[in-house]
C-alpha cells in the first residue's frame, strides 16, 4: 500500500468545466492528492445563466453529484501562487502545499471602458453578477426596455431568451450580428429576433450608459430600464499577481502541452490558458479537453514521460435561441465556420443534449471512469510560433 508521504499533492484552481474535469481525471493514479479549489460550494453551469436570469432554468449543481471519490474540495479563493514555496495562498489566510499546479481559474466579464458602464449595466458572466441581473429583472415590468450590449452568441442568447419570456429587447451589435456563424446562420438568428421583436442594431456601438437609457456613438439616445452588457471577456489577474507571464488579456502563457513557460510544475487549462501565445476560442467546448490536458501533462509530469501537444478539433457552435429554437453551427476543425448549420427546434434539442452531455457524459464519467474522456482530434496546431524557453523548475 502506498504511503501517504509519498502521495503528490496537485491544487486544481478553478471548479469550472475545465477545473472539474481536470480533478476527476487526476485520479487515473492512487498515489495523487487532488486538492480543488473554487470561490463557491457549487458548480456552475456557465453555459445556462441566461436561462438563469431568464427564470427558463437553473444553473448549479451540487459539487457531491459531480467530484470523483478521493477529491477534496475547498471553498476559497486562490490570491497568489508561491512556486518558490510550492505553495497557493488562499483569501481565508490558509496555504495549501503542491506539487503540481493546474490553472483552471476560468474567465469573467470584460471591463468595459464605456462612461457609466461599471456603474450601470450588468453582466451574467458568473453566478453573482447573474444573480444580481436576475433580481433586478424581477423589479421591471414587462414591458420596461431591456438593452443587450454584445451581438457575440451570449448576447443573442440572453435577448432571445428574455424575448421568449415577452421583454422588449434590443440588441446592439459591434459589428455583424453573430459574427462566429457562417453567413447563412447570421441570416436565421436575425429571423428569429425580428420575428419575436428584439430591434437589432448593427454596426452600433454603446458610448456611454445611463441609469435609464444608453447613448450610441452617432449621438442616438434610447430608453434602457436595464443595460446588460455582454461584450467582451477577461479573466482573473491571479497569473500576474504571482508574476507569471501573461498574454496582454492576463492569460497564463503555456507551451502546447500547457506547461506554464516559467514553471513546469504550474500547468493550465481553459479560458485562462494561452498556448504559444495563440489561445483558444474562450468555450464551454475547448474546456473539457483543455481540462483533460491539463490533468494528462500532469500525469506526465509524475510519471516522467514527456507530455503530448494540444490535438482538439472544433466541430462548430450551439446557440440556443429560447427554449424552442437554437442553431448548430458546424465549423472546420481550425473552428471557423461552413455553410451547414442545423435550426429550428433540431437546433435546440441539439443545445439542450451538449448542455447535458458536458455535466452528464463527461465530468461525471470521469468521476466514475477517469481517463475515459475523449473528444475529436485534428492533430498539432499548424503555425505554431517560436516562444520563450519554459523556465524548467524540477529535475
Amino acid at each position: 500500500m502506498t504511503e501517504h508521504n509519498t502521495f503528490h499533492k496537485v491544487v486544481v484552481i478553478g471548479g469550472g468545466y475545465a477545473g472539474t474535469l481536470a480533478a476527476n481525471r487526476l485520479r487515473q493514479r492512487d498515489d495523487v492528492d487532488v486538492t480543488l479549489v473554487n470561490p463557491r460550494p457549487e458548480f456552475v453551469e456557465r453555459i445556462r445563466l441566461h436561462q438563469f436570469v431568464a427564470r427558463t432554468g437553473e444553473a448549479t449543481v451540487d459539487y457531491g453529484t459531480l467530484l470523483g471519490e478521493g477529491v477534496r474540495l475547498v471553498v476559497d479563493s486562490a490570491t497568489r501562487i508561491d512556486g518558490a514555496a510550492r505553495a497557493v495562498r488562499l483569501a481565508s489566510g490558509r496555504t495549501l502545499d503542491y506539487d503540481h499546479v493546474i490553472y483552471a481559474v476560468g474567465s469573467t466579464g470584460g471591463t468595459p471602458s464605456v462612461p457609466g458602464a461599471a456603474g450601470f449595466a450588468f453582466d451574467l458572466a458568473e453566478l453573482e453578477s447573474a444573480r444580481r441581473l436576475r433580481a433586478r429583472l424581477e423589479e421591471l415590468p414587462l414591458n420596461a426596455p431591456v438593452t443587450v450590449v454584445g451581438g457575440g452568441l451570449t448576447g443573442v442568447e440572453t435577448a432571445a431568451e428574455l424575448a421568449e419570456r415577452g421583454r422588449r429587447v434590443t440588441l446592439v451589435c459591434g459589428r455583424s450580428l453573430a459574427p462566429y456563424l457562417s453567413a447563412g446562420g447570421r441570416r436565421y438568428v436575425a429571423r428569429w429576433l425580428s420575428g419575436h421583436g428584439v430591434a437589432v442594431l448593427g454596426n452600433a456601438a454603446v458610448s456611454e450608459v445611463r441609469p435609464d437609457a444608453v447613448v450610441l456613438a452617432d449621438g442616438g439616445v434610447r430608453a434602457s430600464a436595464l443595460t446588460i452588457w455582454t461584450a467582451g471577456f477577461g479573466v482573473p489577474g491571479l497569473a500576474a499577481a504571482s508574476g507569471l507571464r501573461t498574454d496582454a488579456l492576463g492569460r497564463l502563457l503555456t507551451d502546447e502541452t500547457l506547461n506554464s513557460l516559467d514553471d513546469d510544475r504550474i500547468v493550465a487549462a481553459g479560458d485562462a490558458a494561452a498556448p504559444s501565445g495563440r489561445p483558444l476560442r474562450m468555450s464551454g467546448y475547448a474546456a473539457g479537453p483543455l481540462g483533460a490536458q491539463a490533468a494528462d501533462t500532469v500525469l506526465s509530469r509524475i510519471a516522467g514521460t514527456e507530455p503530448a501537444t494540444i490535438d482538439l478539433a472544433f466541430t462548430g457552435a450551439c446557440v440556443s435561441l429560447g427554449r424552442r429554437a437554437g442553431i448548430r453551427q458546424l465549423a472546420r476543425k481550425d473552428d471557423t465556420a461552413v455553410k451547414v448549420y442545423v435550426g429550428g427546434r433540431l437546433g435546440a434539442v441539439i443545445k439542450e443534449v451538449t448542455c447535458r452531455f458536458v455535466v452528464a457524459k463527461r465530468i461525471r464519467r470521469e468521476a466514475c471512469e477517469p481517463g475515459s474522456m475523449g473528444w475529436p482530434k485534428g492533430g498539432p496546431r499548424p503555425g505554431e510560433p517560436a516562444s520563450a524557453a519554459r523556465v524548467v523548475t524540477s529535475p
